[in-house]
């Protein structure tokens, strides 16, 4: 518990710097798990020094919990009853005096519009020049779904940018395809991670479930009007110009150049990452099994070769900036963002547990994270992820 809480709040204060949020809301992120009377994360933590953002953030989410699991009786006595454990007595009995006003709220059509309405001084936007930014970030987030998938989003980014002028795409077309390689995967955090954790072959009933993630993807980019423009790019990147894709069995001139690029990136990109059941492709494989499906009609022939050529020009696909880590530290790294453990680290690179830790130990020390996440993240920032 300790160790998800630690990774969980280091995740959260990074993506929220990187989104933009100021250090009035960031500094928050390392008491979510503290609790009134010490019991909590970290421990040091209790009473009055937890911020008060924080402790009425924990009243606010068991009640709403609570509410919408058992009514308004389940919310007012589950308060009551952690009221001095692990919520601030006074602002649990605050809330207990008007429990029913308070939650009156939740009962609304949509939540999502009340929250948009009640923020403080109208809503807060990104302005244009930090758009891509956004995107990366989030990008980075739904990526972060398993340890299989870290970087993906960047590499199809990476490789749609690089292959845009190739492929035929104007400077704007190409524009919306980067944008929407960065969120075509969001959908991705709807599927439960059994399902893309498993190391065989799927059943039907998986199969559907891994068919809706482009779908889930379009209607959260549909919430965003400013983000609305690319929901249908998106979720495109499984479709295929035979109509063997999904999840709208769409073919030929249904397919616009940038979608039609957007799948060719995507699936190069895969092939080249290791996945539960498979090991990665070498890049002439990948390429190889890339024109099979472009031979069989199922990938745009010309699209396909505009993403080999960018694909073979090596390392401009990827830009890796310096940093302090020696190669092995870097090889720790990215074993420790595939969930191994020391054992297996040790195993996979032929030393010692033992130094494996010390390893990590430096890797933490020179990059300044406290937990496995945090390592990963800051890798997936730097592109360190894949070779």
């Amino acid at each position: 518990m300790e160790g998800n809480a630690k990774s969980h709040c280091e995740l959260a204060e990074k993506l929220a710097t990187r989104l933009g949020f100021e250090p009035a809301v960031t500094g928050n992120f390392a008491a979510l798990y503290a609790r009134w009377d010490g019991t909590g994360v970290p421990t040091s933590l209790k009473g009055d020094a937890i911020p008060l953002e924080v402790r009425v953030l924990h009243v606010a989410q068991d009640a709403s919990t609570l509410y919408a699991a058992g009514g308004l009786a389940a919310a007012t006595e589950t308060v009551r009853r952690r009221s001095g454990k692990s919520l601030d007595p006074d602002l649990a009995d605050l809330f207990l005096r008007d429990a029913a006003a308070l939650l009156s709220p939740l009962d609304v059509p949509s939540v999502w519009d009340a929250v948009l309405a009640a923020e403080p001084g109208g809503k807060r936007r990104i302005p244009p020049a930090g758009l891509d930014a956004a995107l990366e970030a989030v990008a980075d987030f739904a990526d972060f779904k398993t340890p299989w998938t870290l970087g993906h989003a960047r590499g199809v980014a990476s490789l749609v940018s690089a292959a845009a002028a190739g492929a035929g795409l104007s400077a704007e077309e190409a524009e919306a395809t980067r944008r929407a390689a960065w969120l075509q995967d969001l959908g991705r955090v709807g599927v439960s991670d059994t399902v893309w954790s498993k190391p065989g072959p799927l059943h039907d009933a998986e199969w559907e479930k891994v068919r809706m993630h482009p779908y889930f993807t379009e209607r959260i980019l549909a919430r965003a009007p400013s983000l609305a423009r690319y929901a249908g790019l998106a979720s495109l990147h499984h479709e295929r110009v035979d109509g063997s894709g999904y999840h709208r069995k769409a073919v030929g001139a249904q397919l616009p150049l940038g979608a039609r690029l957007l799948a060719a990136a995507d699936a190069f990109q895969a092939m080249g990452e290791d996945r539960p059941w498979r090991a990665a492709l070498v890049p002439e494989a990948a390429a190889a099994e890339l024109r099979r499906d472009a031979g069989a009609g199922r990938l745009d022939g010309s699209v396909v070769e505009a993403v080999l050529a960018a694909a073979g020009q090596g390392a401009g696909r990827r830009i890796v900036p310096s940093h302090d880590l020696s190669a092995r530290e870097v090889e720790v790294l990215r074993l420790m963002a595939k969930g191994f453990s020391n054992k297996e680290m040790g195993r996979a690179l032929f030393i010692s547990p033992k130094t494996v830790g010390h390893h990590i130990q430096h890797i933490y020390g020179k990059i300044g994270a406290s937990s496995r996440a945090g390592a990963t993240c800051w890798a997936l920032e730097r592109g360190l992820l894949s070779k």
